[in-house]
């Protein structure tokens, strides 16, 4: 995830410059700093090495990419005493201007029994271990922080949980195979995992053929990690997700260069497995009517009551009254009665990090996503296997992250020249983005190269306001639209107490400025209130259906937020400010959407609208930032929106009625996207939910 950090920065007194871009977590938040429980538990335990079954190198080296930027190292060594055999694995990689060190020491036996290991140093930016293990004959002595457990041992067993290092992966695929590669095996502390062999790859590199041996293990993070090994099971390429849901990838040093391949094909594998396992994932009808329903109609603020929606060949063809709108002779028919029927949600913050997201978007009925930054391999081969049918998930409008040289670059889609401006905004358009997103390390004079290019282009502009700007200063230099509530808020006055008054000409200057130049905000308020939060609350008042969430996402949501009083009173005073700045943004007619910057998978635009109207929007008027006004900021209102003739079939159905009570939008019961008919419950145990 991609915390914003500017007021953290400002008012907790971090000792990190550039106080406007996007979170490096420094000791803030860390668990010694009472901001940041550790939120995932990583066992190092590697079984037993035989030399005569795989003969794994002694050493190896793995470079890290995020964004598919190198970012560092992964180093195991080998050593032997007797019949103890040592693996010590030696990681570290600087992420946004933070280190990530880990050191880990596991001992094993030559029968592949495990026998010790010590862990120390940090999973993420967010998250730290300083574990250890012992296995006595029939049990496991198990240390997670400050906790001593023993549990017994089961007969398949591996020692190992999510977001570990590929080492780890490694090793257990070299388990599995020595243990005849059973169905299943059981990981300590719990949980299971399923491997898989799904394939071969044939590869050019400086002209010579390598053959790959393609592995999915499923059971270790949220959803498929791709796997690619020679024949002796040595590590080639490993695409999985870090301890902060974004895209990692681990590579075999020599052959780097072939990294983006690689990204393509687990982006075009991983929707595949979805499709081969949807048997089949909606319903298709020619001709569809949905009957009896109450229709929001977002454009004109009004509800038709006992309404019909016809559509044909996945348009809507007309919208009425019943009395008004005659079936056609053999359309399938949807009861809605007691229902009502609304237009498909956008969330205008995504990362579709992992094929996972698109049927856990669909059966939250969300069916538009603007993806706010990724990586370009990948982000095209996932939207071009859904348009195809070759996956499963929403509409995809891509903006195209270009950031700059820095401590704190993200990505490897830089522009510090004129001329880098261009290519990479010319890169974009080529490939069918809809917009640009400056990032945080941009250059001032090369934000202006961006906009022009992109507006002669015809893009628009959205993003951060880079390190030693403003949002005015962006905006002047030609950003459209703006991430995150939090740069607005840096450029308001307060007083004493923290707080806001907006009667101040200052502030009054500020609003009028951004109506004056049509900016659009997507304030990711559900961001804020889960970094926020206290932990000693319940996470369900921020998600109600959080026991179905896939259980390795679960601690990284449970352990984020403040444990310190005093850290978390001072969190409810931004919170209070955030939202009586979405308050203000709306009634002085400047346009926000509702984005996510991802946090729980579907749900959070949910979260999204529901303090939308805690900060006194009505439910209409927060179900139009996830509907018509996204439409509209991105030029697609003609075929996207809200439910009116000519428009794609993009539509939802909630028990309920989300204008009484906007949390009924969290009972979504049907989804139609393109006219084709998706069951939410079907979706979601695609998606790993419970």
């Amino acid at each position: 995830m991609r915390y914003p950090r500017d007021f953290l920065i400002k008012n907790f007194g971090f000792a990190c410059p550039g106080q406007n871009n996007i979170l490096s977590l420094p000791p803030f938040f860390e668990p010694e700093s009472l901001f940041m429980k550790k939120i995932t538990f990583i066992l190092f335990f590697l079984t037993g090495f035989t030399i005569t079954y795989a003969q794994l190198p002694d050493s190896s080296t793995f470079l890290l990419h995020k964004f598919a930027q190198n970012i560092g190292k992964e180093k195991y060594t080998l050593s032997r005493n007797g019949d103890i055999v040592t693996y010590t694995v030696d990681l570290k990689f600087t992420d946004r201007g933070t280190p990530v060190p880990l050191t880990a020491k596991m001992q094993l036996t030559a029968a592949f029994e495990p026998v010790a290991f010590t862990i120390n140093g940090k999973t993420s930016r967010m998250s730290t271990i300083n574990d250890s293990v012992v296995i006595h004959q029939n049990k496991a002595d198990i240390k997670v922080d400050n906790s001593i457990t023993s549990q017994p041992l089961p007969p398949i067993r591996f020692p190992i949980a999510g977001y570990s290092p590929g080492t780890a992966q490694m090793l257990l695929l070299q388990y599995w195979k020595k243990h005849h590669r059973p169905a299943t095996v059981s990981i300590l502390p719990s949980g299971m995992v399923h491997i898989k062999k799904d394939g071969e790859d044939t590869l050019l590199f400086n002209n010579n053929t390598l053959v790959l041996e393609r592995y999915v293990i499923s059971g270790l993070i949220w959803g498929n990690e791709f796997l690619w090994t020679d024949a002796s099971g040595q590590l080639f390429c490993l695409i999985t997700n870090d301890a902060e849901g974004d895209k990692l990838e681990m590579m075999l040093e020599p052959y780097e260069p072939l990294l983006p391949v690689l990204i393509n094909k687990a982006a075009a594998y991983g929707m595949r497995l979805f499709t081969a396992n949807a048997n089949p994932s909606y319903e298709k009808h020619d001709v569809i009517a949905i009957t009896g329903g109450t229709i929001l109609d977002v454009e004109n603020n009004r509800s038709i009551s006992n309404g019909v929606v016809l559509i044909k060949a996945g348009k809507i063809t007309k919208v009425g009254a019943a009395n008004n709108v005659a079936l056609p002779a053999g359309a399938y028919v949807i009861n809605a009665k007691g229902k009502t029927v609304l237009p498909g949600l956008w969330d205008m913050h995504a990362h579709f990090e992992q094929a996972e997201w698109g049927p856990a978007y669909l059966a939250a009925g969300v069916t538009t996503v603007r993806d706010c930054g990724n990586e370009f391999e990948y982000i095209n081969a996932v939207q071009q296997a859904i348009d195809k049918g070759n996956g499963i998930g929403p509409h995809i409008l891509k903006a195209g992250i270009i950031d700059g040289n820095g401590p704190y670059a993200l990505g490897v889609i830089r522009a510090n020249t004129r001329e880098e401006a261009i290519k990479a905004v010319q890169r974009y358009k080529e490939n069918g983005f809809h917009q640009i997103k400056i990032y945080s390390s941009v250059k001032p004079e090369i934000v202006k190269e961006i906009c022009t290019e992109a507006h002669r282009s015809g893009l628009t502009v959205s993003g951060h306001i880079p390190i030693g700007m403003t949002l005015q200063q962006g905006v002047d230099s030609g950003m459209d639209q703006v991430n995150h509530i939090t740069f607005v808020n840096a450029v308001l006055k307060k007083n004493k107490d923290g707080l806001i008054d907006f009667s101040d000409s200052s502030n009054v200057a500020v609003f009028n400025y951004l109506k004056a130049h049509h900016v659009v905000i997507d304030p990711t308020l559900g961001v804020y209130e889960m970094i926020l939060r206290s932990v000693k609350d319940s996470i369900t008042k921020l998600e109600p259906a959080f026991a179905s969430l896939p259980q390795p996402l679960k601690p990284l949501f449970i352990n984020t937020g403040a444990a310190n009083d005093s850290l978390a009173e001072r969190g409810r005073l931004f919170m209070k400010n955030f939202k009586q700045i979405v308050y203000h943004l709306y009634i002085d007619s400047i346009r926000i959407v509702a984005g996510t910057d991802m946090g729980f998978p579907g749900f959070s635009v949910y979260r999204e609208m529901e303090l939308y109207v805690e900060s006194g929007l009505t439910p209409i008027q927060a179900l139009q930032t996830a509907t018509i006004v996204p439409a509209r900021v991105m030029n697609m209102e003609i075929s996207s929106g809200s439910i009116s003739p000519g428009k794609r079939a993009d539509i939802i159905i909630t028990d309920g009625n989300p204008l009484q009570n906007i949390s009924n939008i969290r009972h979504v019961v049907t989804v139609i996207k393109d006219g084709n008919i998706y069951n939410p419950a079907h979706l979601h145990h695609l998606a790993g939910f419970q």
